[in-house]
């Protein structure tokens, strides 16, 4: 199984330097690849425009949205565009992870209606399908330099997997244990097979982890401030799951492997650099 970290692009408080800083240690460090997360209504770095600056300053590291709130992005061949750019721009090392969301107040933020982000999600992926394969565009002809991502796709409803087998390389879980991802895998592994699919889909997960002296102060503080919609409880359980020691990260690993899942991304409570040297001594 792939072993990737994910950008501290959600860490509240991480500045533009550090993320660059940690995309060189990342891939000093031998990860798989880089993930961002995703927010509009919360002080986040743009997860592509993250992976671009990210892009610049490596070369061989996989870049990873895990995932990206598609529906949000409503100029879909600007989208389209921005996401083949930053693929050219990395050597074809993008996989772009979209999932429709859902989380209210990020539409509201967008001015984008929640009730029917499904349906706008289907259509935009679509079009993202047609223009990524040279649709032409008024007399400009396409509008995209150098063809398609990769894609995978999030959710975990039954949509989510018809979607993954229709436009996707696979699909990837959001926060969630190793039971909860192989309970999903038979979805994805029919939907796949009712599409005519050749292979097997890519399977990904994701999860936290928080290590150094200060381990559980910053879980709380920065998983938790996530969570915070979650509510108190829901919160500190979340950020309770992190993995805090190397005993818990190898453990995580050993779980999520025996599921089945090709790529794990372990994603930060603190946005130091040094956070990658010590998940890099958790895992050896």
């Amino acid at each position: 199984m792939d072993i990737g970290i994910g950008l501290p692009n959600s860490v509240i408080g991480t500045r533009g330097p550090e993320l660059v800083d940690w995309a060189r240690e990342a891939e000093g460090a031998g990860f798989s690849s880089l993930g961002t997360i995703d927010r509009i209504a919360y002080p986040s770095h743009e997860p592509l425009v993250s992976l671009a600056a990210a892009a610049a300053v490596t070369e061989r590291i996989g870049l990873l949205t895990s995932i990206l709130l598609a529906p949000l992005r409503i100029n879909t061949a600007l989208f389209a565009k921005q996401s083949s750019t930053v693929n050219a721009i990395s050597g074809g090392r993008l996989t772009l992870g979209l999932a429709a969301g859902g989380r209210e107040d990020d539409f509201e933020a967008s001015g984008v209606d929640f009730s029917t982000r499904g349906r706008a999600f289907d259509r935009q992926l679509e079009e993202l399908h047609e223009l990524w394969n040279g649709k032409e565009v008024g007399i400009g002809g396409p509008v995209t330099p150098d063809g398609a991502p990769t894609v995978i796709l999030g959710g975990s409803v039954k949509a989510s997997f018809r979607r993954a087998a229709r436009y996707g390389a696979g699909w990837i879980m959001g926060r969630g244990p190793p039971d909860a991802f192989e309970k999903a895998l038979p979805q994805l592994e029919s939907a796949w097979s009712e599409a005519g699919r050749d292979g097997s889909p890519r399977k990904l997960a994701l999860g936290y982890y928080s290590l150094g002296p200060n381990a559980e102060e910053l879980a709380q503080r920065s998983i938790g401030g996530y969570y915070g919609f979650l509510g108190e409880e829901g919160a500190k359980q979340v950020a309770g799951s992190a993995a805090r020691s190397a005993e818990q990260v190898k453990g995580v690993v050993a779980a999520f492997e025996a599921s089945g899942c090709d790529e794990y991304i372990f994603f930060p409570s603190d946005g130091d650099p040094e956070q990658v040297r010590l998940l890099r001594e958790a895992l050896d």
